[in-house]
């Protein structure tokens, strides 16, 4: 007797197999994914006929794959020059951000070079001309739909004919050919196989705006990512101006580069030179500052780093931060107590970082080091001043990359003086580079006055 074929089990968001259901996926970790897929099966695929022939990579016509200017120049410094035709980009971002009002801004500057087609499946038609008159991002080829099924977004690509396709969001849209709810991995899936099949089909470039999960991942399937050319991330904090876009993913072009924005009520505005929005304006230097320069992508960028040292009568001292990686200042301030006899054990410590801006690189820690020092000392830091480097458990101050590129935007910014780790301190006309190789060297750079005991 023949053996009855076993039934498997399918990851409906990385396509991960097994033959026992489990309520976790053993590929991507996610949760209630695994779904029977019913008995495996043996097949073999016929030859079929081709839709045009292989041919040597040398004979390959480039010219239909170059980007294509936005006219947002933060934006096309990210994407590598622009928007190629058939390129699908992942627009993922939390809720608020200036997603919509980022890509309204995109397609009118696309409008003036042919027609473009925004598709809302959140808002009406009504809604978005609003914001568009708001932001001045009226244009006549400029062509609006309130869609949620992906049937009725194709009659409006052939209607329309755009170059650019923006649809917002893909979780809203839903294909009549499979069941579930709009937003559910099924629908998800198959809206941005369809949508990508249409994108390289007739060479439209295309924009998707994705939803975000509570801990900042995309929501909906793994897979999602996979399928589109670029993935790129809209960071800012709600409470600032300040707007980050990072790429994540990139075909087309690099995926360390970012693009700072600025979000007004007159729309978003590139900024090219943002290190002016991390420093705060002063005439005197204040105790429990310092200055650093941080790469962001290939981009260095000048941030201000604060502490407070506040003496407290409770047994358990409190620790606060913002804009600065929990765990790094922990850190820092443990080798502060131990390695440089700053004391803070029963002290109350508050670090945020200026203007909104995270920072999140390891070469911010000789900059918080001397800010929390300052703060104890209460003695500010000598005008002019940055720091650049990264702390070790053991005290020692360790070299980080691109040191000669954020010296020189330090120079170009008016400092003087900077501490960054020894063996980097090579000349840099203009400024003054001081190598320290540990913690109490730091300090008796920034504080000569001051004996090392100081505190």
């Amino acid at each position: 007797m023949a053996k009855a074929a076993k039934t498997t089990f399918r990851c409906a968001e990385c396509g991960w197999t097994t033959f026992k259901w489990a309520g976790r996926c053993g590929e991507c970790q996610a949760w209630g994914t695994v779904e029977e897929s019913g008995a495996p099966t043996s097949t073999v695929i016929a030859p079929a006929r081709v839709r045009t022939p292989a041919r040597p990579i040398t004979e390959i016509d480039v010219e239909t794959a170059h980007a294509i200017p936005t006219g947002l120049d933060e934006l096309d410094r990210v994407l590598g020059g622009g928007v190629v035709p058939g390129g699908v980009m992942l627009l993922a971002g939390e809720p608020g951000v200036g997603k919509s009002t980022l890509l309204l801004e995109v397609a009118a500057l696309c409008a003036d070079s042919g027609p473009v087609l925004y598709v809302t499946g959140e808002e009406s038609t009504g809604q978005v001309r609003l914001r568009a008159e708001r932001l001045g991002a009226l244009s006549p080829k400029l062509y609006l739909a309130a869609e949620t099924s992906v049937a009725s977004l194709v009659s409006h690509v052939d209607s329309v004919a755009p170059g650019l396709l923006i649809v917002d969001s893909v979780q809203t849209m839903s294909s009549p050919d499979v069941s579930g709810v709009p937003g559910g991995v099924t629908q998800v899936r198959e809206v941005a196989g369809a949508l990508i099949r249409l994108a390289k089909e007739r060479g439209i470039a295309t924009v998707l705006v994705g939803h975000v999960t509570k801990d900042g991942s995309i929501a909906g399937p793994r897979l999602l990512e996979h399928l589109v050319d670029v993935v790129l991330q809209f960071e800012g904090d709600r409470h600032s101006q300040l707007r980050l876009l990072r790429a994540v993913k990139n075909r087309y072009g690099p995926t360390d580069e970012i693009g700072c924005f600025e979000l007004s009520d007159s729309g978003i505005i590139g900024l090219p030179d943002p290190s002016g929005l991390f420093l705060t304006r002063r005439n005197e230097p204040v105790p429990g500052t310092c200055v650093t320069v941080t790469l962001e992508g290939r981009r260095p960028l000048i941030a201000e780093v604060q502490a407070l040292v506040a003496t407290t009568n409770m047994p358990q001292p409190r620790r606060a931060t913002s804009g600065l990686d929990t765990a790094r200042v922990n850190m820092v301030m443990a080798v502060l107590e131990r390695r440089a006899r700053v004391r803070i054990a029963n002290a109350d410590v508050y670090a945020s970082t200026v203007g909104g801006v995270r920072l999140g690189e390891p070469s911010v820690d000789l900059a918080l080091a001397l800010a929390v020092a300052g703060s104890v000392r209460d003695d500010p830091l000598p005008k002019g001043l940055v720091a650049i480097g990264e702390v070790g458990l053991a005290g020692d101050v360790r070299a980080v990359s691109g040191v000669q590129r954020r010296l020189a935007e330090a120079q170009r910014l008016g400092f003087t003086r900077a501490i960054v780790p020894v063996h980097s301190e090579d000349p840099v006309p203009g400024i003054e580079v001081i190598g320290v190789d540990d913690v109490g060297g730091a300090l008796r750079a920034a504080f000569p006055a001051q004996q090392r005991s100081g505190a």
